[in-house]
This record gives C-alpha cells, sequence and structure tokens, in this order.
C-alpha cells in the first residue's frame, strides 16, 4: 500500500488522501484499510473496506478538512486481509510516516485569480469604477471630442495620424494595501468550525492576492499585546509566498490586544497613504470605545476598514421560538447581547 497527498493541506477545506492497494494473492479477499491518520482530526473508528480480485491493484480516496494551521503527522497503513472461508485474517503495516503542513486557505485563491483575470469580480457585487480625470497615471490615447482638456491633447500622434488625439489619464494604481489581524483572545471564538483568527487568516490571504493581481501592493500586519509580525506592502512575486509563510506561524494569544502599540507601531513603519483592512472581535461596546482612539489615530494618514464577524447561530438562536422558560430567558440574554454588536457597528461608522 501507497499513500498519496500533497505535502501542504488548505486550511478549512477538502484536501484529498488516495491509497493504492495491490492484493498480492492469487484468490478473492475481503480487505479493510486502517490509515492512522493524524491525531488532531480525532478519528478513531475510521475504515476503509473493500472486496479485491486476485492480483487486483485498486486507489481508494478519501478527504480531510483540517481547522487550524500546523504540521498534522500521518503513520502507517494497516492493512487486513481475510481468507475466502474467513477463517485466517492477516495484517499488513505498509508506508511510511509522513507530515504535512496545513496553510491559509491556498485552494480558494485559484477562484478568485481566475475571478480578477477575467474581469469577473461583479459577480461578488466588486466593481472596477474608472475615473477619468486629473489623475497622473497614463490609460490610454483616444480620439479628441468636444469637452476634452486641451491640455492633454497629444500633438506627435495627432501629427501621424492627421487627426487630433488626447491622453487620457485614470486614477493611479499601485495603492499599498495592509490586511492587519488581531490575534488577542477574543479571536478565539469559534464560527463554521474555524476560530475568527482562522476566517481571517484565510479572508486576508484571499484579499492580498487579489490586490496583487490587481497591480496593488499587499502587506501585512499581526498584533496582539505587541506587534510581531510585519511584511512591508510589495507586489514582486514572492510577495504572496512571504505571506503564505508569515501567516502560517500566527496563534491566538491569551492576552488582551493593544492597539496603542498597534497605532505607535504602524505609523511608524508605514508612512505612505495606505488601505488598511482590521480584523478584529470587539467583545462590548465599553471594548470599542478603549479602542478607538487609535483607531482614529490610524485613520488619520490611512484609509481604515474594519472586518467584524457575524455568528449566524445567535441569529438561528434568536428566531426559534423557545420551548421553554429556560430558553426564553437565554434568548432575552442574546438578544440583549446582539444589540449591543449593532450598537457596535453604528459606532464603527
Amino acid at each position: 500500500a501507497v499513500r498519496d497527498c500533497n505535502e501542504r493541506f488548505s486550511n478549512g477545506d477538502e484536501n484529498k488522501v488516495s491509497i493504492t492497494l495491490n492484493n498480492p494473492y492469487s484468490f478473492r479477499t475481503k480487505v479493510q484499510v486502517i490509515d492512522e491518520m493524524p491525531i488532531d482530526f480525532q478519528m478513531r473508528d475510521f475504515v476503509m473496506q473493500g472486496t479485491f480480485n486476485k492480483h487486483e491493484e485498486r486507489t481508494i480516496t478519501y478527504t480531510l478538512t483540517p481547522h487550524h494551521r500546523g504540521t498534522y503527522t500521518f503513520d502507517r497503513i494497516r492493512i487486513f486481509f481475510t481468507s475466502p472461508l474467513c477463517l485466517v485474517q492477516r495484517r499488513f503495516t505498509r508506508g511510511t510516516p509522513q507530515d504535512v503542513k496545513v496553510y491559509p486557505s491556498f485552494s480558494r485563491l485559484s477562484l478568485y485569480s481566475l475571478l480578477a483575470d477575467h474581469q469577473q469580480m461583479d459577480e461578488y457585487g466588486i466593481k472596477r469604477v474608472r475615473r477619468v480625470g486629473a489623475d497622473t497615471e497614463f490609460d490610454q490615447i483616444k480620439d479628441y471630442v468636444q469637452g476634452d482638456e486641451y491640455r492633454h491633447i497629444n500633438w506627435r500622434a495627432s501629427a501621424r495620424t492627421n487627426t487630433l488625439k488626447v491622453n487620457v489619464y485614470q486614477q493611479e494604481r499601485s495603492m499599498d494595501v495592509y490586511c492587519i489581524i488581531d490575534k488577542g483572545r477574543m479571536m478565539q471564538q469559534t464560527a463554521c468550525g474555524l476560530t475568527f483568527l482562522e476566517h481571517s487568516i484565510n479572508a486576508a490571504l484571499a484579499l492580498c492576492h487579489v490586490a496583487t493581481k490587481k497591480e496593488d501592493k499587499a502587506g501585512l500586519t499581526a498584533f496582539s499585546s505587541t506587534v510581531d509580525t510585519h511584511v512591508p506592502a510589495s507586489r514582486l512575486g514572492a510577495q504572496m509566498q512571504k505571506l503564505m509563510e508569515a501567516l502560517y506561524n500566527q496563534k491566538t494569544s491569551f492576552s488582551e490586544s493593544d492597539y496603542s502599540a498597534l497605532s505607535t507601531t504602524f505609523l511608524k513603519r508605514v508612512t505612505k497613504r495606505s488601505l488598511i483592512i482590521l480584523f478584529a472581535n470587539f467583545s462590548t461596546l465599553n471594548a470599542l470605545s478603549r479602542e478607538l482612539p487609535y483607531l482614529r489615530q490610524l485613520s488619520t494618514r490611512h484609509r481604515v476598514i474594519v472586518i467584524v464577524f457575524k455568528d449566524q447561530q445567535i441569529l438561528d438562536f434568536i428566531a426559534k421560538k423557545p420551548a421553554n422558560t429556560e430558553e426564553y430567558y437565554q434568548q432575552i440574554f442574546v438578544e440583549k447581547y446582539h444589540k449591543e454588536k449593532l450598537q457596535l457597528l453604528h459606532t464603527l461608522i
């Protein structure tokens, strides 16, 4: 038996694992296969069964969905062959231990890359707005029409074609886009099988990938009590690999996030006006009010977008009719929590 899988798994996505088996006997036999998969999956009763003809070779495939990043270790493959009369069973141990690294969700990047290349981002509500005006980046040369700026007339192109031509300029590109990820204790909250930190890392990687595809520069900052990760914005070919390696090692800490350290350090390191996409989870309105002055300090020199998380389980619980008194009081408490979240959003706006 031989195991075949990628050296890197995509976090939160299905990853294929294949085992190729060969029946060494000259008779039909029943086979049970136990692949000793990483203990992180906690799958103790995973057994694959089948019937093999004589000397038959077959590939068995299954999928695994990791929920956190890190190194996962596969152990050996246990194969049990049963004789035709079911009187004898023989065990074989095959395969070799194998380490697999689980990276942020890179399997979805191909989808966003395809959409970006084919200008189909409008399917997700994302549209490119081209502003013609006094911006400095050259776009194209076109025929002069009444109302065009005289100072944009291209006299050389006009002389060659014997018609008036004007230069068209568009909004300057190559903007610096920074994804900032809060790694404080509140990011340990779980939704849809992944922590908020894992969701943030997957989203940040996809955003950086699209930004580089659209000729912008992507960078990364991660912090908790201190700013311990900073990747300067760039659009070079190796930038995505740098970002993936930086995101691979990020872990949630049990400390409170220090937004004053973030503001001071980021403003010191990044002087050019940039677009900041901050992934955070503010528990209460009081928690936000403590950090709001530092967010305003960042917004004086940069454009700041704050990404907060919606918990669908809470919305489903509120919409459900309570079955007893205990659920009724629980629903009141959850509704109060949800209203505070809405007030938090209005405060950010």
